[in-house]
């Protein structure tokens, strides 16, 4: 099998969350850190599509963000076609972002509503390459009409266009530099459901035609099943379980898992007994000792309280899960 295209290697990334530094020294308060992601580790191959889940505030999008260069990872190592991403110098780097894009989550916020669509899909265009002015302007038209939209519309502003014909544009902008990869950061959670499926069958499409790598950041397990080869579940900051889709949906081994798919609707009515997601995620600035989900977990003992879990290799999926080491259930 060929290396990976991107190797994510025990990545994280804290924020400094601490009172002013006036109040600290008065009152005597400690710095106090915030753990958006805690050591991460995960591959993602040539033309697949990988998908991270979890619940709000797992630090999906810090994962995403640090990837694509937003964030600076506090520690770990991001491994971009065999190249170190954090020692790669200016030109490097400038370089790489060439073939690594991203799409943000909301439509209305990611394109400047003060330029037209010619010049947004232009832009990394004219950052990026030695195009002429007509040449870019042919680019555009191109990439407009790959996306389903009409020559004629890169003279219209953002505003006018529904939220998924804004998130063709920007799925546009980042194919004009022909990447590897694109982040895709909760492209089509706030869109419409008949026109997430329109934007989901055109990336899918997309993919197919050009050999795209996609990170998929989602919360809607349905979404991540029609579009994923691997998934990724994160809680609290770290990988607890990854999978094939079909591995995943079919045998999910993490118990955060099975709470997961089974807060999924089941429209058939087979009755199947489901375990409801228990509980609360837990205040990040003061996370739980050991496996950070041993409050909300139904198998947890003594050793989950006090020993962080590491991911094993399970035959086809990776654990990060006392129980399921020891066979508890």
């Amino acid at each position: 099998m060929s290396k990976p295209l991107i190797e994510i290697q025990n990545v994280a990334r804290y924020f400094d969350v601490s009172p002013p530094w006036l109040e600290r020294v008065i009152y005597g308060k400690p710095k106090v850190y915030l753990r958006a992601v805690d050591g991460v580790s995960f591959t993602l191959n040539k033309g697949e599509t990988f998908g991270l889940v979890g619940e709000s505030g797992c630090g999906k999008s810090t994962v995403a963000r640090v990837l694509a260069g937003l964030y600076e990872a506090s520690y770990g190592k991001i491994v971009f076609d065999g190249e170190n991403i954090s020692s790669m110098n200016v030109q490097q780097q400038l370089s790489m972002r060439k073939r690594l894009q991203m799409i943000f989550q909301d439509p209305y916020a990611s394109l400047n509503p003060r330029w037209r669509i010619e010049r947004i899909i232009a832009e990394p265009l004219r950052v990026h390459t030695n195009l002429t002015s007509e040449q870019q302007q042919e680019k555009v038209v191109s990439l407009l009409e790959q996306v389903g939209l009409n020559a004629s519309d890169k003279r219209r502003y953002p505003h006018q266009f529904s939220g998924g014909q804004r998130q063709r544009i920007s799925i546009a902008r980042a194919l004009a530099l022909q990447p590897d990869l694109i982040v895709c950061d909760e492209p089509t959670s706030a869109l419409d459901v008949s026109v997430q499926a329109q934007v989901l069958n055109l990336m899918k499409d997309l993919q197919a035609e050009f050999g795209l790598s996609y990170l998929f950041i989602s919360h809607n397990l349905a979404v991540v099943h029609h579009v994923a080869h691997r998934i990724g579940v994160m809680y609290l900051g770290r990988i607890v379980e990854i999978a094939s889709r079909s591995e995943l949906f079919a045998r999910p081994r993490h118990p955060y898992t099975s709470m997961l798919l089974g807060a999924i609707p089941d429209i058939t009515g087979t009755g199947k007994s489901r375990t409801p997601v228990a509980g609360e995620v837990p205040n990040p600035l003061d996370p739980p000792s050991g496996c950070s989900f041993h409050p909300r977990c139904p198998l947890a003992n003594e050793r989950c309280r006090i020993q962080r879990p590491e991911l094993i290799d399970y035959g086809l999926s990776k654990v990060a899960c006392h129980a399921v080491e020891e066979g508890r259930s």
